[in-house]
């Protein structure tokens, strides 16, 4: 799996901290799909930053999604319908002080009875369905193609010399980052013990006076820590640890030819084999598994109820499906899932994954086509690899060679919260065929397990944002058609030809509107505005 923006962040700096200190440089290229930007939001008031993705270009001059706006001059005083959400991801927090109210259940199930109540063919499945059942951690899809040997396989040349490339790297990433991890603990341990405590202050080491090289070699080092945005030598052994945690999850994980993470009995490879596989328990394992918390809260935490984060829409019950991997999520568990979701009332999907290799796309293709005969909307991440998907693909798509299944399908890349050449998330795919548009994706605040919050950046973000204005529309609009819903999010955006750098190149500057179908931001004032027209 790519989880969009799950990884912990590690910015340029700290390898600008390393080559100041006289070490070898960190490798450039950031961590497999976070977001790397460089942006910073310190122009933001603390309000900004946790709201930035609601407020409004015109009204605000900040790429927001004119959230605020639309409450306050559109639909105040309406009352909407409920919408059920469907969220495909790696599982919620249903516990979360924000999310508790607006979980779906299951009125049909009696939970825990050990039986099918409602005849849907999932027993207990009180609030969604898990289908990783107790798996978790997963290969990628192309290291699954190799550990298969299937040399048949047309793609199995491409995934071999894609595998030795990016073992390659990882490796020498791990190298590199345990290398500057093990110096912020020497330089640490200088300090504090020169200090005489641990918990140390820019100024108590900005006057630090020593002719001890090895102290002076320390302050040199803090110094640079600090010049390059990082507040202590706390924060960077927490950032480092965070990313060597993920680095070794992708060697021991995804990167393993020989893990077996499938947990369920089944026979991923075969669509009918053991029907109903998997279980009830839709929550995380582990706190760390907080990116579909995260992507609920985007959609639906609970407004103005005076806790941390205020979702998009404010009539939404989350249906919880858990098939979203540390790894590649299967495509069997992916079509499974959209099913269920459509079989048990939702009418927008949220899917914040996706993949490069998909041996099994025929069955996601005829589950989203199921959804369009079924009138479900499905909103989908662009991606996070800086590239541009119109050439190379990123899986599920809507399409076959070009041709799409059905119309009701939108792909949704990330905006960063300052209009201008940075306004386009450095991380995010584009593409004028197969991304249909924008939304605020980079430094999102929400929800995350155990009732707690934080700020977390990719294409992951923009997508829920984007399915929570389709559910305002779907709530104050309801006789309107998923395949109209998907018109309006895509015309009523705000068309900007402001000139952007792509993939975060700086000698890669085009105009916005290229970077996209429509070449819009999504805006919920306008297109609350054209759905009452409607």
């Amino acid at each position: 799996m790519k989880y969009y923006g799950k990884l912990t962040i590690i910015y340029a700096s700290l390898a600008a901290v390393l080559v100041g200190c006289g070490g070898s440089p960190l490798i450039s290229t950031p961590i497999e799909n976070i977001d790397s930007s460089p942006l910073k939001v310190s122009e933001l008031t603390e309000a900004e930053k946790e709201n930035w993705g609601h407020l409004d270009l015109e009204k605000d001059t900040i790429p927001g999604m004119g959230v605020d706006r639309a409450y306050g001059e559109v639909i105040k005083g309406k009352k909407g319908k409920k919408v059920i959400v469907a969220v495909i991801d790696s599982g919620i927090d249903i516990d979360h002080e924000d999310l508790d109210n607006v979980i779906w259940t299951n009125e049909d199930e009696i939970a825990n009875n050990g039986k099918d109540d409602d005849k849907n063919g999932y027993v207990d499945d009180i609030n969604g369905w898990n289908f990783l059942g107790e798996g978790y951690d997963e290969q990628l899809e192309y290291v699954r193609l190799i550990a298969s040997d299937d040399k048949s396989n047309p793609r199995y040349a491409e995934a071999a010399k894609l595998y030795e490339e990016e073992y390659s790297t990882w490796t020498g990433r791990k190298t590199q980052y345990d290398q500057i991890y093990q110096q912020v603990i020497n330089n640490d341990e200088i300090l504090s013990k020169h200090l005489g405590k641990k918990d140390y202050t820019k100024d108590d080491v900005n006057n630090i006076s020593s002719t001890d090289q090895s102290i002076q070699g320390a302050v040199q080092f803090a110094k640079f820590i600090y010049a390059n945005g990082i507040e202590s030598m706390t924060d960077a052994k927490k950032e480092l640890s965070g990313a060597l945690e993920s680095i070794n999850d992708h060697l021991n994980y995804n990167l393993n030819k020989d893990l077996n993470g499938r947990k369920t009995g089944d026979n991923p490879n075969d669509f009918n084999d053991k029907p109903g596989y998997g279980n009830g328990n839709i929550k995380p394992v582990k706190k760390s598994e907080s990116h579909g918390t995260h992507v609920a809260g985007i959609i639906a935490a609970e407004r103005n109820n005076g806790k941390g984060a205020n979702g998009v829409a404010n009539n939404v019950q989350i249906m919880v499906i858990r098939a979203v991997p540390n790894g590649d999520e299967y495509d069997k568990d992916i079509a499974k899932a959209i099913r269920y979701a459509v079989d048990n009332g939702a009418s927008i999907i949220n899917g914040s994954f996706g993949k490069s290799f998909s041996p099994h796309s025929d069955w996601v293709h005829e589950a989203i086509k199921y959804a369009a005969d079924n009138d479900v909307l499905i909103v989908h991440a662009a991606g996070n690899d800086s590239k541009d998907i119109d050439v190379e693909p990123n899986f599920p798509t809507d399409n076959i060679n070009g041709k799409e299944v059905a119309d009701n399908y939108i792909s949704v890349g990330a905006l960063a919260p300052k209009y201008g050449s940075s306004m386009k998330a450095s991380f995010s795919n584009y593409g004028d065929q197969n991304v249909d548009v924008f939304a605020p994706g980079a430094q999102v605040y929400s929800t995350t397990p155990e009732s707690e919050y934080d700020t977390k950046g990719g294409t992951s973000m923009a997508a829920p944002a984007v399915a929570g204005l389709a559910a305002l529309i779907r709530s104050y609009y309801p006789k309107l058609k998923a395949t109209q819903v998907k018109g309006v999010i895509l015309n009523s955006g705000l068309e900007l030809n402001t000139k952007v750098v792509v993939g975060g190149d700086a000698k890669d500057v085009r105009p916005f509107a290229e970077l996209s179908k429509s070449g819009r931001i999504a805006n919920a004032y306008n297109a609350l505005i054209m759905a009452s027209k409607l």
